[in-house]
C-alpha cells in the first residue's frame, strides 16, 4: 500500500469524486432537433405504412452464392476490432477525466466549455490547476488507476497501432478475395443500393428480420462511415492535440479550429463509434442473437447453442 502526504493524497484520492454531465443548452437543443428528424420519420410510418423495399436476392440463403457464415479472416478481424475499439474508448475516457471539459475555442475561459463531466465550476478566487479538475472514473468503465493518465495514454496509442494493423489486414484480405472473384464480401457499397432508406425506416419501427439486418448492417459499417470518416477523423484530430506536432506545424491544428476544437471533435468521433456499437449490437440481438453469433464467432449458419 503506497502512502501519500496530504498534497498527493488530495490528487490521488480527492474528497469529491462526483461525476456529472453538463451540456450547454444550445447544444442540447440542436441535438434534440437532429434526433427528432428520424423519430418523426419513424412515427409517420405507423400512419402511412412502411416504404416499399425492393428484393435483394443475394442475401437470401437459397440464392446466396457465397459462404454461409463469415470466413475466418473476417471473424478474427471482427474480434480484434472489438478489442481495440473498446480499449481505445476506455483509455480515452481516462484521459478525458484528467481535464473533463471540452471547448470550441483556444482561450478556455472558465464557463466557455460546451460540455463538462464534473459538477464543479472553476473558482475565480484562487489558482485552479488541471489536477484540481481531474475526476474519478470507475475502472469498470475506464482503465484502472486514478490519476495515472500516462498509463492510459500508453494504452491509447498502443491500441491505435493495433487498430491500424487490423484495418490494413482486413483491407488486404478483402482485396484478395474480391480480385479472386469471390462473392463475399460484397464489392458494392451498400449505401448505393436501392432500398436502404426503406430498411432504415423499418428498423426504426422495430419491424426487423434477419434478411433486413444483413443489408443494413453492411451499410452501417460501409467504408464511407467507418474507414473514410470516423477512423481518419479520430487519427487526424489526435495528431492535432499533440504539442510536438502543433509546435512544429502551427497551421495543422488550425484546420480543426485549434487544439481544443480538435479535442472536441475527437470526443464526438468516439461517441460516433460508441453509437455504432450500440446500434450494431441491438440489431444483432433483435434479428436472431444465436444465429448471428454463430455467423461471426464460429463461421456456421445454424441455431445450435454451443457451450
Amino acid at each position: 500500500m503506497i502512502t501519500f502526504d496530504a498534497a498527493h493524497a488530495a490528487v490521488h484520492y480527492p474528497p469529491d469524486r462526483r461525476f456529472r454531465i453538463w451540456i450547454r443548452p444550445s447544444i442540447l437543443i440542436a441535438t434534440a432537433m437532429l434526433v427528432a428528424v428520424p423519430v418523426l420519420a419513424a412515427g409517420s410510418s405507423f400512419f402511412c405504412g412502411s416504404p416499399h423495399i425492393p428484393p435483394v436476392p443475394q442475401i437470401f440463403p437459397n440464392n446466396f452464392a457465397g459462404p454461409h457464415g463469415f470466413p475466418v479472416w473476417v471473424r478474427y478481424c471482427h474480434f480484434f476490432n472489438f478489442l481495440f475499439v473498446t480499449m481505445l474508448i476506455r483509455s480515452g475516457l481516462s484521459i478525458l477525466a484528467d481535464h473533463p471539459r471540452l471547448y470550441f475555442n483556444n482561450h478556455c475561459t472558465p464557463g466557455s466549455e460546451w460540455i463538462r463531466l464534473t459538477p464543479i465550476t472553476v473558482p475565480t478566487d484562487r489558482i485552479w490547476t488541471a489536477k484540481d479538475d481531474a475526476r474519478y472514473v470507475s475502472p469498470l468503465v475506464a482503465t484502472p488507476g486514478y490519476g495515472i493518465r500516462s498509463l492510459a495514454r500508453c494504452w491509447h496509442f498502443l491500441n491505435v497501432y493495433g487498430l491500424l494493423l487490423r484495418d490494413s489486414s482486413l483491407s488486404s484480405c478483402s482485396s484478395i478475395r474480391s480480385s479472386g472473384g469471390a462473392s463475399y464480401p460484397n464489392r458494392r457499397w451498400c449505401c448505393c443500393r436501392p432500398g436502404i432508406p426503406g430498411y432504415t425506416m423499418r428498423h426504426s419501427t422495430c419491424r426487423l428480420s434477419s434478411m433486413d439486418f444483413t443489408a443494413t448492417t453492411r451499410c452501417s459499417r460501409s467504408p464511407i462511415l467507418c474507414c473514410i470518416v470516423f477512423g481518419p477523423t479520430a487519427i487526424l484530430t489526435g495528431i492535432a492535440m499533440s504539442p510536438a506536432a502543433v509546435n512544429r506545424f502551427h497551421w495543422y491544428a488550425k484546420l480543426f479550429g485549434g487544439r481544443q476544437s480538435a479535442r472536441s471533435i475527437h470526443f464526438l468521433t468516439m461517441l460516433s463509434f460508441f453509437a455504432f456499437i450500440v446500434v450494431h449490437v441491438t440489431l444483432i440481438v433483435m434479428t436472431g442473437f444465436v444465429r448471428n453469433m454463430n455467423h461471426i464467432v464460429l463461421g456456421t449458419d445454424d441455431l445450435n447453442h454451443r457451450e
